[in-house]
C-alpha cells in the first residue's frame, strides 16, 4: 500500500472509531523485557480486532526510557515488527502509535525514532511541561508534528498530566497535522472543554477517543452539542488502559454503540454493561488508591489469561495495593460478560508460539 493511500486509509480508519489497546510491557521476575510474551500480547490485540495499538504510552511504562533500561526503541520495535508480520496489504491498516514525552527535544527525538520505525503517530504527553503557557505547549506540538501526525492527549493529572483548558485545545485544532485527540482527564467538565474546542474549530477531520477509562459507554453514545444548528461532535472509539484487558469484548462493545448510535436508540442494557465496565475499572486500575496499583491490575488480569507470566513493574516497588486482586476477584466475579477469556484460551498456544 502506498504511503498515499496507507495514509488516506488509515484517517478513514480513525474517522470512523477503532480499538486502540495501550499496550502493556511484558517482564521476566527479574524484570527484564520477555520478548515472547510481547509479541503475544501484540498478536493477541491484533487478532482480537484492535484497529491500532500505543506504544511507549504510560501503561507501557514510562520508565523504559531510563537509561538504565534503554528499552523505548526496542519495545516500540518489537511491536511494529510484530505487527507487520500480522497483517498482510490486503488488511485494514492498523495505526502504530507511538507515546511521546518530555521537553520538547525528547520528545521530537523519540517522535523521530517511531518514524524510522514506521509508526504512524505520535500520542503525544504534556505533562513534562507543566508551567508552560499555551503558547508554549501549541509551539511544542507543532515542532513534534514536524516529524509524525499527532494524536494529542489529554490526560489526567493523577497519573503525570496536566491540566488543558479549551483555549490549548482551541490552538490545537489548527495544527493541519493533529488527526486525532485522545481525552482522557477523567472528568466531564474538561472533556466537553475538548469536545468544544474542535467543535468550534470546525475540524470533522479530527477524530475524538475516549482515553475516559472510567465513562467508556458515555463517552461513545453521547452526541456532545457544540455550535447550535450543527451537526453534534461524536466520540469514535478509544484508546484505553481498560481494553489493554478484554480487548475482543471491548471491539465488541465498540461495534454495539456504533449500531444503537446509528439507529438512534440506545438501550438499557448498554448503559448498564458501561456501568459494570466502571465497577471493572475501578478494581484493575486501583481508583480506591488514586490509581497506584493502575499497571499492576492491568498485569493481573492478562496474567490471570496467561497473556502474562507476572505482574511485574520496572518499578519493583509498583505492586498491587491492598486489596486490589480482591476486588479484581469480586468484579470478575459479578461481571463475567465483560471478559474474553475463552476468546484467549483457544488462541494462547499460538500467539506465545
Amino acid at each position: 500500500m502506498a504511503a498515499s493511500d496507507r495514509e488516506r486509509a488509515l484517517r478513514a480508519a480513525l474517522g470512523a472509531g477503532v480499538v486502540i489497546p495501550a499496550h502493556p510491557l511484558a517482564l521476566t521476575a527479574e524484570r527484564r523485557l520477555d520478548e515472547r510474551h510481547q509479541r503475544a500480547l501484540t498478536r493477541y490485540y491484533l487478532d482480537a480486532g484492535a484497529g491500532g495499538i500505543a506504544v511507549g504510552v504510560h501503561t507501557t511504562q514510562f520508565a523504559i526510557r531510563q537509561p538504565e533500561h534503554g528499552l523505548y526503541r526496542p519495545v516500540l520495535e518489537l511491536a511494529a515488527e510484530t505487527a507487520r508480520a500480522r497483517r498482510d496489504e490486503s488488511s485494514a491498516p492498523v495505526a502504530l502509535v507511538a507515546g511521546a514525552i518530555g521537553q520538547t527535544a525528547q520528545a521530537v527525538a523519540e517522535a523521530e525514532t517511531a518514524a524510522s520505525l514506521g509508526y504512524d503517530l505520535v500520542l503525544l504527553s504534556l505533562g513534562a511541561l507543566r508551567d508552560a503557557s499555551d503558547a508554549a505547549l501549541i509551539a511544542h506540538c507543532r515542532a513534534v508534528a514536524e516529524v509524525l501526525p499527532l494524536f494529542g492527549f489529554y490526560l489526567q493529572p493523577a497519573v503525570g498530566g496536566r491540566v488543558l483548558g479549551y483555549r490549548f485545545w482551541r490552538a490545537f485544532a489548527e495544527i493541519d497535522r493533529a488527526w486525532a485527540i485522545k481525552i482522557a482527564p477523567f472528568d466531564r467538565y474538561r472533556t466537553l472543554d475538548v469536545v468544544r474546542a474542535v467543535g468550534d474549530s470546525g475540524r470533522t477531520d479530527l477524530a475524538l477517543y475516549t482515553g475516559n477509562d472510567d465513562a467508556i459507554v458515555a463517552d461513545l453514545v453521547t452526541p456532545f452539542p457544540v455550535v447550535e444548528g450543527t451537526t453534534p461532535r461524536r466520540i469514535v472509539g478509544g484508546l484505553l488502559g481498560q481494553w489493554a484487558v478484554w480487548t475482543h469484548s471491548a471491539v465488541r462493545l465498540l461495534d454495539r454503540t456504533r449500531t444503537m448510535r446509528d439507529a438512534g436508540s440506545i438501550d438499557a442494557a448498554l448503559l448498564r454493561d458501561g456501568a459494570a465496565l466502571t465497577d471493572a475499572n475501578a478494581a484493575i486500575f486501583d481508583a480506591a488508591n488514586a490509581f497506584a496499583g493502575c499497571i499492576p491490575g492491568i498485569h493481573e488480569v492478562l496474567r490471570r489469561q496467561g497473556l502474562l507470566r507476572g505482574t511485574w513493574c520496572l518499578d519493583p516497588h509498583e505492586e498491587l495495593s491492598r486489596g486490589q486482586r480482591e476486588e479484581i476477584d469480586r468484579v470478575l466475579r459479578e461481571h463475567p460478560h465483560l471478559t474474553d477469556d475463552r476468546f484467549v484460551e483457544e488462541r494462547l498456544e499460538g500467539w506465545i508460539g
